[in-house]
């Protein structure tokens, strides 16, 4: 069997037509949907992209991998997406980028030139599309059509609404992605890691225009109770929205156009996967590394607590079960859901480090015995005092509270904060996440359940096995040559 792993950055969840919008047509994911499971209320673990994503490629909370930031080393001992894949028997290749700092302690000296970028590839891909944010392959081929491209890289984006889309960046990587599929042979498995729908805010070619801003419902204001953090964020920074409704409504247009767009693109995958004849031999996982803001409480972008930066589509296509395809599961999943899923189907132990699970009995069309009652994520931001240089270790604890948690069930979200601060939203009132819940029993069940979460997710590579009268529980991964070492050599 194939497999397609397909993320689209900072893609929301509630941006499928399929979901319900009264505007946006994505009728290639729709499709999809359709033809496989659509988890509806599937997040994101962390934002930035960095940290998004190395919960998607280590099935890890924050709170375990540590990546905090882009640019935070993911540490080279936690397994990962790629090494998976090649364990099942895959060369596991990449079409995009994967936001994972190298390991320091992994790098060539202290000149490494890995160690000044915050868009390294995760440690196991074969790479046969490279298009980091720079996107300099997709530059180059655009001036040798004569564009004049500008001299940035914000530029670069921002003129994709003058160029055909068919020249836009979701269409050169869905080109190297389609030729690459119809060389293959054998299984393959691929990873797809679009920008689009990410900002500059401009859709590519026809798509900018496709939707008219005045039609386009608006943004969630601001509650009138704020929290500090969220009053920082409104004050003039780069997360601050337009003030005039006009230009909010102009960039949610974008938004929706760049959604249109990348959803196009599925479209020619889809295709070439059944011209091929594959279609039915391809397991496609569809997902985003954290969610937009789009204006809505006033910010854009991704941050903070609010559900928007965290809410994200999941569609899977498991074409060996067909039985519960067009089924949509209303229960709680997580990115971290998606590696154990993939091991699964593969045929590959999940790693003890998982703090996910399979989303395998809701593919088979059951209900598994036991779910998760609530999602949870987090959001780091000591990056910002970092690169002012305020921070010293060990006597200066001051980075270690610039973080939050949040736990949203059916009818509560709570947060947090590292500095000891807290807010909770009655949803089952308001699901804007704008009036407070002042009842302190559900607050303080709330914060339970939190530290519960914290405490049952602790690192466990060792905690299920015991060395007494011979190795009794689960063995953590091994080296592949463990076994045929000598008693000496395997004294580390």
């Amino acid at each position: 069997m194939n497999v397609l792993f397909i993320t689209l950055d900072q893609f929301r969840a509630d941006c499928l037509s399929i979901a319900g919008h009264p505007l946006v047509r994505t009728p290639h994911l729709d499709a999809l949907a359709r033809e496989g499971v659509r988890f509806a209320r599937h997040y994101s673990q962390a934002a930035p992209c960095a940290p998004g994503r190395a919960s998607l490629y280590t099935g890890l909370y924050a709170m375990n991998h540590r990546v905090v930031a882009n640019g935070t080393p993911l540490d080279d001992r936690f397994d990962n997406l790629a090494r998976v894949a090649a364990r099942g028997g895959y060369l596991p290749t990449l079409f995009g980028y994967t936001d994972q700092s190298i390991d320091p302690r992994q790098a060539h000296g202290p000149n490494d030139p890995r160690l000044k970028t915050y868009e390294g590839v995760l440690p196991g891909f074969d790479v046969a599309l490279n298009l980091p944010e720079a996107a300099d392959a997709w530059r180059h081929w655009l001036e040798d059509f004569g564009y004049d491209v500008g001299s940035t890289v914000p530029e670069l984006y921002l003129r994709e609404s003058d160029r055909p889309a068919e020249h836009g960046i979701s269409a050169f990587l869905a080109n190297h992605l389609i030729s690459w599929i119809e060389k293959q042979t054998g299984p393959w498995f691929a990873h797809a890691s679009f920008i689009r729908p990410h900002p500059p805010y401009a859709a590519a070619g026809e798509f900018s225009r496709a939707y008219d801003p005045d039609e386009v419902p608006p943004s969630i204001s601001p509650g009138e109770s704020l929290h500090p953090l969220h009053q920082a964020a409104l004050a003039g920074s780069d997360a601050a929205a337009p003030l005039e409704e006009i230009k909010q409504r102009r960039l949610r247009a974008q938004y929706f156009g760049m959604v249109s767009a990348v959803d196009h693109e599925l479209g020619r995958i889809w295709e070439s996967l059944k011209r091929k004849g594959q279609w039915e031999d391809t397991l496609i996982v569809v997902t985003s590394d954290h969610g937009e803001q789009l204006c809505d409480h006033g910010l854009i972008e991704k941050l903070a607590f609010f559900e928007q930066s965290y809410h994200v589509p999941c569609i899977v296509r498991d074409p060996r079960h067909g039985i519960a395809y067009g089924t949509v599961v209303e229960a709680f999943t997580e990115n971290v859901d998606l590696l154990p899923t993939i091991c699964d189907a593969i045929g590959v132990a999940v790693p003890l480090q998982c703090d996910g699970l399979p989303l395998t009995p809701f593919l088979e069309g059951r209900k598994p015995e036991w779910w998760r009652s609530a999602a949870h994520w987090e959001w780091d931001w000591r990056y910002i005092f970092m690169r002012h240089g305020q921070f010293s270790w060990p006597w200066n604890q001051m980075l270690e509270s610039q973080h939050l948690a949040v736990r949203r069930d059916e009818t509560t979200a709570y947060v947090q904060f590292g500095d000891g601060s807290w807010l909770g939203f009655d949803l089952a009132t308001d699901p804007t996440w704008r009036t407070p819940q002042h009842d302190p029993s559900v607050l303080l069940a709330s914060a339970q359940q939190m530290l519960l979460w914290r405490s049952r997710h602790a690192d466990r590579t060792m905690t299920g096995l015991l060395l007494d009268r011979g190795p009794i529980g689960r063995w953590p991964e091994l080296p592949t040559d463990w076994h045929a070492r000598r008693p000496e050599q395997g004294r580390d």
